[in-house]
């Protein structure tokens, strides 16, 4: 029988089973859970058994998982729409051997544009500098504003902002307030085209112009295009490149992360990388009942794929990690929102879910109520450290940790209508408004979800983390058949807005557009003046 067929005839079977039973197993608690030197990742509150366990993992070695695997990290060109390797676990192969693209080893460069990273994160931490404003957007904004703020306990250098949108409101406000003689400006765009990006930087500069600033001196470029960054004059020693075998979104390890690096001063920046290394060598080595991307990739095949579960939210309950739905949202949803496969196929089944979420406990007072009675099932991901960086405040992390579990537990549990009528007696109803009213206190329960547990999030840890759902990305994207490292999908709605702008800005007509698009057009030119 098909390896799918046969996972489809297992969910139709068990879909009724309580989760609470499977917990007869005694080990079941030990057994369903994946561990690295310091993480743990527990799937036990899943619908997924033994069975079915043997059967995902069938499912990872038909699709040619590892032999795939060996390739990316040898240098192959897995990207094939674009004739690309994806390296960027190259860009922290601090202590791995040579890495080939091409038949050049590109880690010599790795290593130098890293050290050129550090000197220059050292010189402005040793200078005035008292903030640094990235300006990017994509890959270039979420994984290094998500860092930062994950790590801002450890920062001992400038302040961090970040300025992405095209809408002028973010960056005024952005530079409202700031010293234009103290502020660095990082712009990163690697054709350095980018329309928001550009448009963001031309502001910036004409701001700090205007303010008593230098960009010769405070302006620094993350990109590759160096005739561009000079024509905008930006200082070639200030200019830092990466190849196209990095992708925007796996981009953070390299110079997209100079802001990090600054924040957090290379030392901890080297930190990140090494978390991430760790697990790229976990990757590599550990078998799949024990390798945890492999299993935090199967159980997202079970639900989204097997299940039909639609969505997926990701529940750091972690302040600090308060970008990360964000930044998951982008890795997965570009990588894997795809409706093609490699050989240019459709695809027969879906592809990548919906993925969103914010930090508990916040989430709790939103939508939890939808996840908890709803009539569509979320599989939620929650993460949560054992530790705070506030030892002060202590009895705020333990009651933390307590509504994490809490409520990983009740999605499980639930709540039967016998329990609810109880509670309804108990405050002295009876007859047709108790049952009336339990049945509103009736939780279904079964509802399936997956933790992740760390000590503490610092650098090494984090750097674990965002290493461990890209690893879940391509193992996700090679069961599914598609290329995880291309994203044709932005481009239509760049190519029409570029068209749009003269027509926007009234100097073309609205010739060829469709009824709609036009009336909103000839609003927009009235109400503008």
């Amino acid at each position: 029988m098909d390896i799918w067929k046969s996972l489809k005839s297992r969910q139709n079977a068990v879909a009724d089973r309580p989760l609470l039973a499977l917990f007869e197993e005694d080990d079941r608690a030990s057994d369903f859970v994946v561990e690295t030197a310091n993480m743990r990742f527990d799937y036990a509150k899943t619908n997924i058994d033994r069975d079915t366990r043997a059967d995902l993992v069938k499912l990872a070695e038909h699709a040619g998982v590892a032999a795939k695997r060996d390739a990316m990290f040898a240098g192959a060109e897995i990207n094939e729409t674009e004739g690309r390797a994806v390296l960027h676990t190259a860009l922290r192969n601090l202590d791995g051997g040579p890495v080939m693209v091409d038949g050049q080893d590109v880690m010599p460069g790795v290593l130098d544009t890293l050290a050129a990273m550090r000197a220059f994160a050292n010189k402005i931490r040793a200078s005035d500098t008292t903030d640094v404003v990235n300006i990017g957007i994509g890959g270039s904004d979420l994984g290094p504003a998500m860092a930062t703020a994950a790590l801002s306990p450890y920062h001992d250098g400038p302040r961090c902002h970040f300025v992405s949108n095209v809408d002028g409101a973010q960056i005024a406000d952005t530079l409202r307030g700031l010293d234009a003689k103290t502020t660095l400006v990082i712009v990163a765009s690697k054709t350095f085209t980018t329309i928001e990006t550009m448009t963001n930087a031309r502001t910036a500069k004409a701001w700090m112009i205007d303010h008593g600033g230098d960009p010769k001196v405070q302006f620094a470029a993350l990109s590759t295009a160096e005739e561009k960054t000079a024509d905008f004059g930006i200082d070639p020693d200030q200019v830092f490149g990466f190849e196209d075998w990095v992708g925007g979104r796996y981009s953070v390890w390299g110079p997209i992360g100079l802001s990090v690096m600054i924040a957090i001063g290379p030392k901890g920046f080297d930190a990140f990388l090494r978390g991430a290394q760790a697990m790229d060598t976990h990757f590599r080595v550990a078998d799949p009942l024990e390798n945890m991307p492999m299993m935090l990739a199967l159980v997202g095949i079970w639900h989204n794929q097997i299940c039909d579960y639609a969505t997926r939210a990701v529940l750091p309950y972690d302040q600090r990690l308060a970008y990360l739905p964000a930044y998951l949202q982008q890795l997965e949803m570009e990588s894997n929102g795809k409706s093609v496969q490699i050989d240019g196929t459709p695809v027969d089944h879906h592809t990548g879910p919906v993925v969103w979420g914010v930090v508990g406990t916040n989430g709790q007072h939103a939508f939890y109520q939808l996840i908890h009675q709803g009539t569509r099932i979320i599989p939620c991901e929650f993460l949560v450290a054992a530790n705070g960086h506030e030892p002060e405040l202590t009895h705020h992390h333990k009651l933390l940790v307590a509504n994490c579990l809490a409520q990983s537990e009740a999605l499980m549990r639930g709540r039967s209508f016998g329990e609810a009528s109880k509670m309804m007696a108990a405050k002295g109803l009876t007859g047709a408004e108790q049952e009336r009213q339990a049945q509103h206190r009736v939780f279904p329960g079964n509802r399936p979800s997956t933790t992740l547990v760390y000590p503490l999030l610092d650098p090494y840890t984090l750097g674990q983390i965002v290493a461990l759902y890209e690893h879940r990305v391509f193992v996700e994207g090679v069961i599914l058949g598609i290329n995880s490292y291309d994203q044709w999908g932005v481009e239509l709605g760049k190519e029409l807005a570029t068209s749009l702008g003269p027509v926007v800005e009234g100097v073309e007509p609205t010739t060829g557009k469709d009824g709609s698009t036009a009336s909103l057009v000839d609003y927009v030119l009235k109400h503008s003046g």
